[in-house]
This record gives structure tokens, sequence and C-alpha cells, in this order.
């Protein structure tokens, strides 16, 4: 069975605990994370890029010169796509880039972003994770202690502001909740920084 260190807020290691085999032991697919990964970033994707086409463009409303005896090709407006000034052939109009995974496909990607996660030796887990006030330098210090230098993503139950609003001013580190962590944050850190409740409610969504 995986295990994971376990660290207080002050960033000293106070024990291990053990990762549960299903969510942290399972074999990783890589297929179903790339999709995922795809999937994500296609949803992000505004789709507001626009282009004007011939139609749309001002002016062309006379033809440019007679249509015989002139040597040169027929033209019928000057707000054609060969044309300088002229619309845009096939460019990009706004569109939906947005579309769905099966539910199964996301929880095996899931599952397996978080057990290669566990594979590299990537996972630590907090005692407690909760915050009076927002402190960076307690958030750096903990991290410090737990010998974290690279990029780093915490992981809350539930939304703490006051860690996240701790978190953000350090560079390489983001700041999430169980809610809303997704395969592509888990996958953009070097390091997955787990509260114990986080850890604890991750076991009951996924096992």
């Amino acid at each position: 069975m995986p295990k994971a260190a376990l660290y207080n807020m002050q960033g000293g290691k106070i024990g291990e605990v053990e990762l549960n085999e299903a969510i942290f032991g399972a074999e990783v697919n890589k297929y179903v994370l790339h999709d995922t990964v795809v999937n994500y970033l296609a949803n992000q994707r505004q789709g507001t890029q626009s282009t004007k086409t011939r139609t749309e463009v001002s002016g062309g409303g006379k033809k440019p010169y007679r249509q015989k005896g002139t040597g040169r090709a027929r033209q019928g407006s000057t707000r054609a796509p060969q044309w300088t000034k002229g619309g845009v052939a096939l460019g990009p109009k706004p569109r939906d880039y947005s579309y769905t995974l099966n539910k199964k496909v996301k929880r095996l990607a899931m599952v397996s972003a978080l057990s290669s996660k566990a594979a590299e030796d990537a996972v630590l887990v907090v005692d407690e994770l909760k915050m009076d006030e927002a402190k960076t330098k307690t958030i750096a210090a903990m991290l410090k202690g737990m010998e974290v230098s690279e990029k780093a993503l915490i992981v809350t139950a539930d939304m703490e502001k006051n860690v996240y609003l701790s978190a953000r001013n350090i560079a390489g580190v983001d700041a999430s909740y169980v809610g809303m962590l997704n395969v592509y944050a888990i996958l953009g850190h070097d390091k997955l920084v787990l509260a114990k409740d986080a850890l604890q409610k991750l076991e009951e969504v996924y096992a």
C-alpha cells in the first residue's frame, strides 16, 4: 500500500499516512490522461476570434472596371479576398470548442493522475491546513520545512480563502480544493500537498 509523509503546519514531519490503493496505487493510463488534458484546454478556449468575410467588410459596392476588353481578369468587387482590404476567405468565426468526457473517463484520469504523483513520492499530507488570517509567510515556512522548492499544488477539503490568498503570492505555488481539483492542475505541479481532510474527501469521492 502506498504511503505519504505526514507534516504539521510548521513543516515538521510527524509520521506517515497510508494512501488508498484504489486511488493512489492504480495503473496509470497515459492515454486517458492525454485525452483529459486536451479536453480541459479545449474547454478553456473562449472561441471569440473572428474575421470578416467579403460580405462584412465595408465598400466594394461598385464593379471596379468593365467586364470585358481590359485584358485583365474579371472582377465583381474590390472586397473579394484577393484584393487589398478585401474580406478573409475561410477565416475563423466565433465557435464553442468545449466538449464533454464520460464520467468513467474523468474518474479514471483523476485516479491515474493521483497514482502517478504517489509513484513519484510527490504526495505530501498536512495534518491540518487552516488559517485564521492570510499570511504568505506561514505557507512559505511550511513548504520550506517540507523541503518543497518545486511547483506545488496545495489542496484543501473545502475552499479555504486564507490558504488561497497566502499561497498565490508564492511563485510556482497554487491552492485549490477537492471540488475544483482537476487533472491538468495535478500534472502541472511537481508536488501535491494535501490537507488530511482533503485526502479523506478524495477517498470518499473516488474510492
